[in-house]
């Protein structure tokens, strides 16, 4: 094996360095976006009883916050419970960008990984097919060793090329439809807890009427 690879000449360095960091980037990026580390399950349901029953305080929204990606956005929302919808719809849309970003982090480098993979794979066959035709130049056809060795280089350097960017694109699509569920997941359950708040905060004044009617008549 490391005979193949050494005849492939001096393109296959960068093609084996984008190999190890698409590899590391996949394993990283299957550890991250477990989903029951970003949507663990439960909270959601968890957060909504607190705040049917408000139960909450500085501690708890700081904990929910450092919790995980979706506790991130739900302790946005109840960090600004108190507000118009408007204003908590507009605060999870804030963090959300970030929360997005993060579950995205690497991504863009893998993709380019599996873009520029064939490229540097054809380069390197350019060069195996230039090595060739100067050997072809200087002593003829008479030495097929000598073509060989550019012939040889030039495939092994295509195989290469594709052998690291069929994976590294599939894993791209795979993690962005992954990232794209749990979004969908943490937008669902943000909304719920965003009607919870709304219902709430609606149903106050409706309690606090009657007792400012009583103390108006007291007051007659």
């Amino acid at each position: 094996m490391l005979e193949l690879l050494m005849a492939g000449g001096w393109a296959m360095v960068p093609i084996l360095l984008c190999s190890a960091i698409a590899l590391a980037i996949i394993l990283e990026r299957f550890w991250s976006l477990r989903r029951k580390s970003v949507v663990p399950p439960g909270l959601g349901v968890e957060v909504r009883e607190w705040a049917h029953t408000r139960r909450l305080d500085p501690a708890h929204i700081e904990a929910l916050r450092t919790n995980s990606p979706l506790g991130e956005l739900l302790a946005a929302a109840l960090s600004v419970r108190h507000r118009p919808r408007e204003i908590i719809k507009e605060r999870v849309e804030d963090t959300g960008r970030h929360v997005v970003h993060r579950l995205e982090r690497f991504l863009n480098t893998l993709g380019t990984i599996a873009l520029i993979s064939p490229l540097l794979g054809l380069l390197g066959t350019v060069f195996g097919l230039i090595k060739m035709f100067l050997a072809v130049m200087m002593s003829g056809v008479g030495d097929p060793m000598k073509m060989a060795g550019g012939i040889g280089e030039a495939l092994v350097c295509t195989a290469a090329g594709l052998v690291v960017a069929i994976p590294a694109y599939a894993f791209h699509r795979y993690f962005r439809g992954k990232v794209t569920d749990l979004v969908d997941e943490m937008e669902r359950q943000v909304f719920l807890l965003t009607d919870e708040l709304t219902a709430t905060v609606e149903l106050a004044p409706q309690g606090a009427a009657p007792r400012v009617a009583r103390a108006a008549a007291q007051a007659v």
